[in-house]
């Protein structure tokens, strides 16, 4: 395994690491070096983020000190009762920093895990899991929620659960676990086989640990992060991944709403409470404290009054409801008389009620028969009176809002035909919870994700500086992907979802046409992503309206829609959506159809961490942009909060305006439904924008950042129709392919702007400059380019390669990092246009779908932007060009999709085809076909014996420039599209002088090195300068290629 040395640290990497790795993991490791050094980094899906941010920070970490292991002292910790609070959980080596990795889903931390086994690093680990996840027990295991939580305390506190019991006894005669990595099913199959409950060996585990690994809601909730004892906050690094919700998590987390529905159901509760306390103390005469009814009395009258002052606020207009500043609930609450001081006794009262239903629904059902268990909705109020009180103070109200709304009304008994309502406490600054963690005293808070643009706006909401940001390029070609514009339908009318036109007849129909059109192209899944539920639902119906058909036969957009591919829409209901997921891949499994559209919506369940890889998931379409609803109160409020709190600042400080952030989170939404299509870097698809709004720069600039370089905008329908279906046709007829180590590794260097680049004029300056080329540094270059991040990367280079072959051979040298980040610092070249621009984008003419299959030549055309009509100035100047010319006769005459196919001593080679005038020379060079040995065109034809024949005839001993023709030709054939596109770089930057000519021979060295491409390498020798014969020898001497 390669190992890496970045800023100072030697980072083991299991496999060959992309530029883009490199740089994600010299970020990662800049934050941790710096005591209280924040990173927000952005790294698109495929690029390989969690396996970088998992080695970066373990080999910081294991640079600090040894990882832990499992010691006598250890197993001596569990000698005694098995929560004690004496017992030591000291190590003398736990000072050093605990990592606590934290992402959203225990699917997504299960990843992680497989991720840190591919690894070589082994620290001392830990996952903390729900019961729901890891509980064991018989009948407990088929609980949920708060009633499956009531019954494992109730039979942890009794110590009737043998897995409970169990747990000490395993500790102490077992050290393996955590020594190597284990995800939540090892921890239950350990459990199922030896006996321990998996849930309680994970809450021992985490005591001394060097990564924990937990889903978000432990460590934000402050209730889950108070049971969790072991963890030594102070100086910890928290990272949070897949962190795109985490503004929302902690949001929400510090928020509440308390319907009267529910409110009743806790009245109801208290009261059920009394009966049982009187009933047990005639029975068992009791004095117990804990069962004294008159507690849960007073519990019940406050709730009653409570339920009365909600009920007597006085609401103006439904539309607006009753608000007021976040301070306002203290004395909302006062005169019920509760404070801080009261609310504690009730959080206690509350406690004792959970277990005391617990204990009489065990008593009257039995264990054998329960099987849905007791739901104490007193709890609620609990968790209600902790967001309030939190900490005594009341400082924190300052970011909150009182809010009363009135609902529809409500048929149920309790309410009697009065209209519910529902009282709200919204808090408006997600950093709260961010605050807390800085209070705790933890090193380092990194957030990272695929889709965290816009970074400004997420760092201003979380109230956190980040001094470490980075937004990093995708590790896939250009050829990979297809992003378009589509401002309007096959009729030409506007695509816009705006509240103004989404109801249109017009516009629900021409969305549905185009849609029509997406699903004959597109192959296999196809997903569609509405704004909401109301416009999937709306356009929907409208489709299956035979009253809106617009076709000659009649039949429904819908009907069309099902012809090509079988549909599933993603249902509301959370329940069904495992069915749904079912659904949609046995229908992409059906071979009688081309596959199966998933009609879907932003924030929900399909655009949420869902993997479409392949052939799941070939395109996305965004019908529009995912605003919510500005007269939810919610929104409303939140927009006013921003607009204050803008009003408040300084006029030099950042702020986030209302306005702002509602955009913006319509924006993350639709990056978040966009990551679905290219999952890997082997993957490609379309993503298609169905709406002209995507076309303003404003909304370009809030993409993420590896996708804004591609997004073009197609002024007529006909275009994208066109281009679209070029792009699918090129992928299906040259597969999915997984290139070389050394390929994987060009994909993401520097793609230059090619349709200023002319081969013939290149290679003058490496047959004529010696002296004369320039010994300007590359990163002289690179002052021009947008972001630095890559000029810090000199100093990273393999620890275990010597500086020499760094110099020359190495994948990792200073050039081709700083290559890559000139790549990616240009934004524009010839295949990206302004979005806001009207000019059609013009593609060339779409190949024969009879093309040969790519895998066994990879180059399927000859771009025009790289051999182009100067192809008589490349080596030499002077002399006609008889050898192309016998090439170029056919162009008048024959057509332009002929297909080229040969022999080749390692089999069948599939030329592919060529468009007419996609390869010219002065507009004369046109396509021919070799077959049986064969070359045939209009005018000529030859007849090699052996492949070594043809590549004699096609490399003339005659003048410089035909042999120097057909050389390029061949290394065209040989070299797969990435390698090729190198090569025209480093023939650009030696014609721009940016480049040594020593460097250039080592790189065309290297680029040469495999058996098919000797004779390229030997060939080579030709056009280089006498002078640097001797240099260019030694490279062949070390390739096996001297003659």
């Amino acid at each position: 395994m390669p190992i890496y040395k970045i800023r100072g640290i030697d980072v083991d990497f299991p496999f060959e690491a992309y530029d883009c790795q490199i740089v994600y993991m010299e970020k990662v490791i800049q934050s941790l070096q710096e005591q209280g050094c924040n990173a927000l980094l952005e790294s698109p899906t495929g690029t390989g983020k969690t396996l970088s941010l998992l080695c970066a920070t373990l080999a910081w970490r294991k640079s600090l000190g040894d990882f832990l292991t499992t010691t006598n002292e250890d197993k001596n910790r569990y000698s005694g009762s098995q929560h004690s609070q004496s017992q030591s959980t000291e190590n003398p080596r736990s000072n050093y920093p605990v990592i606590i990795y934290t992402s959203r889903t225990h699917s997504q931390l299960k990843q992680v895990i497989r991720e840190l086994k591919t690894s070589n690093y082994r620290p001392k680990m830990a996952v903390l899991g729900s019961r729901e996840q890891m509980c064991i027990h018989d009948e407990v295991r088929l609980l949920r929620g708060r009633a499956q939580n009531n019954a494992c305390h109730y039979l942890c506190k009794k110590r009737l659960c043998r897995h409970y019991t169990r747990v000490s006894e395993y500790m102490k005669s077992h050290h393996e676990p955590g020594n190597e990595p284990f995800d939540i099913e090892d921890l239950v199959n350990i459990g199922r086989t030896k006996g321990p409950c998996p849930y309680y060996l994970s809450r021992e585990l985490h005591k001394v640990v060097d990564i924990l690994f937990a889903p978000y809601n432990y460590l934000i909730d402050p209730g889950n992060r108070r049971s969790l004892m072991g963890i030594q906050w102070n100086n910890a690094v928290l990272i949070f991944d897949e962190a795109h919700n985490l503004e929302g998590v902690c949001a929400d987390a510090a928020s509440f709403d308390l319907p009267l529905g529910s409110l009743t159901a806790c009245i109801s509760e208290a009261k059920q409470c009394v009966d049982v306390c009187i009933a047990r103390r005639v029975i068992e005469k009791s004095a117990d404290k804990q069962r004294d009814p008159d507690n849960y009395a007073i519990l019940r009258a406050l709730l009653l009054k409570l339920e009365k002052r909600i009920a007597e606020v006085t609401i103006e207009s439904k539309e607006l409801g009753f608000t007021r500043p976040g301070n306002y609930i203290y004395e909302f609450l006062s005169d019920l008389n509760i404070t801080y001081e009261t609310a504690n006794m009730l959080i206690d009262t509350i406690d004792n009620a959970a277990l005391l239903l617990e204990e009489e629904s065990m008593t009257d059902t039995g264990m054998q028969t329960k099987t849905k268990g007791t739901v104490c909705r007193l709890e609620s109020i609990r968790d209600i009176l902790n967001i309030i009180f939190r900490d005594g103070g009341k400082s924190h109200s300052k970011f909150y809002c009182f809010h009363v709304q009135e609902s529809q009304q409500s048929n149920m008994d309790s309410f009697k035909g009065k209209v519910s309502r529902t009282l709200s406490w919204w808090c408006f600054n997600p950093g709260l919870a961010m605050e807390e963690f800085i209070r705790l005293g933890v090193r380092s808070i990194i957030l990272t994700s695929g889709t965290l643009s816009p970074l400004d706006s997420f760092a201003l909401e979380l109230n956190l500086k980040f001094p470490v940001r980075l937004e990093n390029p995708h590790v896939i070609s250009p050829h990979q992907i297809w992003v378009g514009v589509v401002p309007s339908g096959p009729s030409g009318y506007p695509l816009n979802s705006s509240y103004r036109n989404r109801d249109f007849l017009e516009y629900k129909q021409e969305l549905g046409n185009a849609i029509v059109n997406f699903a004959r192209i597109v192959p296999d899944g196809l997903l569609v992503f509405f704004p909401s539920y109301y416009m999937m639902d709306r356009c929907i119906e409208c489709w299956k309206n035979k009253g809106h058909s617009s076709s000659t036969d009649f039949s429904t957009i819908w009907d069309r829609i099902c012809r090509t591919k079988q549909p599933v829409v993603e249902p509301r209901q959370s329940s069904l959506f495992p069915h749904a997921i079912e659904d949609f891949e046995a229908k992409l499994r059906d071979s009688t159809t081309s596959g199966a559209i998933f009609f879907a919506v932003c924030r929900g369940k399909v655009s949420e961490g869902l993997d479409f890889a392949d052939q799941a998931g070939r395109a996305v379409v965004i019908t529009g942009m995912p605003f919510s609803m500005k007269t939810d109160p919610k929104v409303r409020l939140k927009r006013q909060y921003l607009d204050q709190q803008a009003l408040s600042q300084n006029k030099d400080s950042k702020v986030l305006t209302g306005e702002e952030w509602y955009v913006q989170q319509a924006a993350r939404a639709v990056n978040q439904a966009v990551g679905r299509v290219i999952r890997h870097r082997h993957d490609y698809g379309a993503i298609i924008f169905c709406d002209e709004r995507f076309a303003q720069q404003n909304r370009q600039c809030q993409m993420s950042y590896w996708l804004r370089p591609h997004i073009k905008c197609y002024p007529k329908f006909g275009d994208v129709v066109f281009t679209l279906t070029r792009f699918f046709r090129e992928k299906g007829t040259c597969g999915t392919l997984k290139p070389k180590p050394a390929e994987t590794l060009s994909i993401v260097k520097t793609r230059l702007p090619e349709h200023k680049i002319s081969l013939p004029k290149m290679l003058p300056c490496l047959a004529s400059t010696t002296e004369h080329c320039s010994r300007k540094s590359l990163s002289s270059v690179l002052a021009d380019s947008r972001s630095n991040i890559f000029n810090k990367l000199g100093q990273v280079v393999p620890a275990n390669r010597s500086t020499l072959s760094n110099k020359a051979n190495c994948h990792l040298t200073v050039h081709n990092l700083r290559e890559s980040s000139l790549k990616e610092s240009q934004c524009h070249d010839d295949e990206v246009v302004d979005l806001t621009s009207d000019t059609p984008y013009h593609e060339q003419p779409i190949e024969d779908a009879s093309t040969p299959s790519i895998k066994k030549l990879r180059t399927s055309k000859i771009d025009s932007s790289v051999v182009d009509c100067e192809c008589d100035e490349w080596l030499h100047n002077g002399h006609s060009r008889s050898s192309l010319e016998k090439f170029s006769s056919s162009s008048s005459t024959g057509g332009h999709n002929k297909e080229i196919s040969g022999l080749s001593p390692y089999g069948s080679v599939n030329y592919g085809t060529y468009d007419k005038d996609i390869c010219t020379q002065h507009g004369q060079f046109g396509s021919a076909m070799i077959s049986n040995g064969e070359i045939n065109t209009e005018k000529t034809t030859e007849k090699p014996s052996r492949e070594e024949d043809i590549r004699s005839s096609s490399l003339p001993h005659g003048d410089k420039e035909t042999r120097g023709s057909a050389f390029l030709m061949q290394v065209q054939e040989k070299l797969t599209v990435a390698e090729y596109k190198e090569f025209v770089g480093l023939m650009k930057a030696l014609k721009s002088k940016t480049m040594k000519i020593t460097s250039v021979l080592g790189s065309i060295a290297k680029l040469f090195f495999a058996p098919e491409r000797i004779c390229l390498l030997k060939r080579f020798k030709d056009f280089v300068p006498t002078k640097y014969h001797p240099i260019y020898e030694e490279h062949l001497r070390a390739n096996g290629a001297a003659d």
